[in-house]
């Protein structure tokens, strides 16, 4: 059962990115590393928001301005003999993808902005035989991002903004309890935080490119993920997840400085997932899970006009010898926001579809 419903039970909680803290595009799960054997896995995921407001009492709508993206993941894993273990993934932590349609009359349409990373993270895990294991290693993660602002209003007619690509490094730390008999697991995992240095050039605000550099941090998390058999073929799992966003400032050189930072976060995010999965015969498993994030109030940046979620997942595992393959789909109900412009975000929404294929070897 723990081999067949653990993979259905995690695409259901991302069968695509989650929509958490605005930028979040990975959950950084150590999962993979309590696979049995020698195990390598390939995901794809595809998100489709709707995300639009009006300001002017409705008077002016923006459009949709959160463009579709798709994600990928890649993970192997090996035993070093009878007690440790080595992962290596391949991931998407944090992205953005903002395009505000031209023509609407929408203070900011023409708007662009691209915020990209990838990450490489390597785990070497310790099984004592108490049931009690300890895991950690090192993270490289890559980011860039580029802006594009179009608000007359402000100043801001042709402002823009392009960073380099910078590699940092961070760490993962974490210990787990496992009772396989009951397919129960219990893993808490801390990331920390990466700081960027990235050289800039901002365009729109002088006759010449202006070029400068700024710190940027990806902040620190604390995972929790937990599972276990609750009856025979049924497994209930589950997350708590929690991200220092208040510590994600993107604040180029020559920004001007009356409006404040380009990107900011009043707050820290706390993401929720609980699911049960269901293993109907020996080669097919389905898991469903419930996530929640909750709102916090604040206005929000023009940048990412969202505030909490509420989603459902579905899931599905088809497992023939030594293969496992996983798709999934997600909604994702995008919470409501206000944002700096006085704009109202209301009743948007998004869909996620993924694949996961798992070899075991």
């Amino acid at each position: 059962m723990k081999r067949i419903l653990s993979t259905a039970a995690a695409m259901a909680a991302a069968a695509t990115a989650v929509h958490a803290g605005g930028v979040e595009r990975s959950t950084q799960s150590v999962a993979i590393l309590f696979e049995q054997g020698r195990y390598a896995e390939l995901s794809f995921g595809h998100f489709s928001p709707d995300v639009s407001g009006s300001v002017g009492g409705g008077a002016l709508s923006s459009g949709d301005m959160s463009s579709s993206y798709n994600t990928f993941s890649l993970g192997y894993k090996m035993d070093l003999g009878d007690r440790m273990a080595l992962a290596v993934i391949l991931d998407q932590p944090i992205g953005a993808d903002v395009a505000y349609p031209n023509g609407t009359g929408y203070p900011l349409q023409g708007t662009t902005a691209d915020l990209s990373s990838t990450a490489v993270t390597a785990l070497l895990r310790y099984r004592f035989d108490n049931n009690v294991s300890v895991y950690g290693g090192l993270r490289a993660q890559s980011v860039k991002g580029t802006v594009n602002i179009r608000f007359p209003a402000i100043g801001l007619a042709n402002y823009g903004m392009e960073t380099s690509r910078e590699l940092d490094f961070g760490y993962v730390v974490g210990v787990a309890w496992e009772k396989p008999e009951i397919a129960a697991r219990v893993a808490l995992t801390y990331n920390s935080a990466i700081t960027h240095n990235l050289d800039s050039t901002e365009t729109g605000l002088a006759a010449i490119p202006l070029t400068g550099s700024f710190e940027t941090e990806v902040p620190q998390s604390v995972n929790l993920e937990f599972q276990t058999g609750i009856a025979k073929d049924t497994l209930l799992f589950g997350s708590i997840r929690w991200v220092e966003w208040s510590a994600f400032v993107i604040d180029p050189p020559f920004y001007p400085a009356p409006l404040g930072n380009l990107v900011d976060y009043e707050s820290d995010r706390i993401t929720y997932n609980l699911g049960v999965g269901r293993r109907f015969n020996e080669n097919w498993s389905a898991a469903v899970t419930l996530g929640y994030e909750e709102a916090d109030g604040e206005v929000t940046g023009n940048l990412g006009p969202t505030d909490g979620f509420a989603s459902i997942g579905l899931a599905a595992t088809y497992t023939m010898d030594n293969v496992k393959i996983t798709g999934g789909i997600r909604y994702v109900d995008i919470g409501d926001a206000t944002t700096s412009i006085g704009a109202n975000f209301e009743g948007n929404s998004g869909v996620g579809v993924g694949i996961r294929i798992g070899y075991t070897f």
